[in-house]
């Protein structure tokens, strides 16, 4: 999930025209989406048992691309080169995006798992930003990890490394997502990218559920995660920024692994220590002050 960046003046002129009401919609749509994208995400996990994260990433990716493909009927022919390549980048970065960040979950739990994860859209706005105080949040952030994962002879760094490569994969998703809406219209790119993915995915499905035979109860949770965390973010998030501006809807994702948390608690039974909320804030007030600059703007 990311957001599109506008320039300043477009900011302010989002931010004076749309009335309070319509704002208060669209932070609400992006709250109900963030909820969604997170029980998705828990609901998948309670899948792992049965089919594993490999299982549920590959009815994730067959169920998005089902959805959107119809939808959009993306155009593969007349592609030129320069339009292949940021999309094929981009349906890459989909697998290892969704896959690492299971494979994180399944290791040290939701709300960690997308915390790390949340590190990558981070990285991207901190490095395009030249302010001292963005750099100073680098440093929190930073900090913020240490914190999170205590390293220790316990630690699961496996766990998370799987997390930090799903935020590199995010933050890449960022800069692949912005190339490819220059190159291809409206949502043309992600479809494609989408249906690229989709035809990888299916022998690895078949493969994967051949040696690991699915119940009916796993699919399910699978499918749920798919439409949770994938397809109802996607459109709710477009309707979103249509009532709000890029940069409030940038800071009020910081919710998610608050939500993440939240969401592993009552669904996966994943509690967090002290360490770890602490450290997790840390990081989401970094996210905050840095993607908050946009937001208090002056109207005439």
């Amino acid at each position: 999930m990311t957001t599109q960046q506008s320039s300043a003046p477009q900011h302010m002129a989002a931010t004076a025209e749309i009335p309070a009401p319509r704002r208060a919609s669209g932070i609400a749509m992006m709250l109900g989406s963030a909820a969604s994208n997170q029980v998705g995400a828990a609901l998948g996990a309670k899948a792992f048992p049965a089919i594993g994260p490999v299982g549920v990433v590959a009815v994730r990716q067959l169920i998005t691309a089902a959805v959107l493909v119809p939808l959009v009927r993306p155009r593969f022919r007349g592609l030129t080169r320069a339009q292949w390549l940021p999309t094929l980048g981009l349906a890459v970065v989909f697998s290892s995006m969704n896959l690492t960040l299971y494979l994180a979950v399944e290791r040290i739990g939701l709300g960690l798992a997308v915390t790390l994860e949340f590190l990558g859209p981070l990285t991207v706005a901190i490095l395009g930003s030249r302010r001292i105080i963005d750099r100073l949040c680098a440093v929190l952030a930073g900090v913020g990890v240490l914190v999170l994962t205590d390293p220790g002879p316990a630690t699961d760094f496996l766990g998370i490394a799987f997390g930090l490569v799903a935020g590199t994969s995010w933050g890449c998703y960022i800069l692949l997502n912005r190339a490819v809406g220059q190159r291809l219209p409206g949502i043309q790119g992600t479809a494609t990218a989408s249906a690229v993915n989709a035809a990888v995915w299916l022998p690895v499905a078949a493969l994967w559920f051949s040696t690991h035979p699915p119940t009916t109860a796993a699919l399910l949770l699978a499918v749920a995660c798919g439409l949770l965390s994938s397809v109802v973010p996607y459109a709710v998030d477009l309707a979103a920024l249509r009532y709000i501006p890029a940069p409030v809807f940038s800071t009020f994702t910081s919710i998610n692994p608050v939500l993440a948390a939240l969401a592993g608690w009552l669904a996966l039974s994943q509690s967090l220590a002290v360490n770890e909320w602490v450290g997790m804030g840390l990081i989401v007030v970094s996210n905050v002050i840095v993607s908050a600059r946009g937001m208090t703007v002056r109207t005439e």
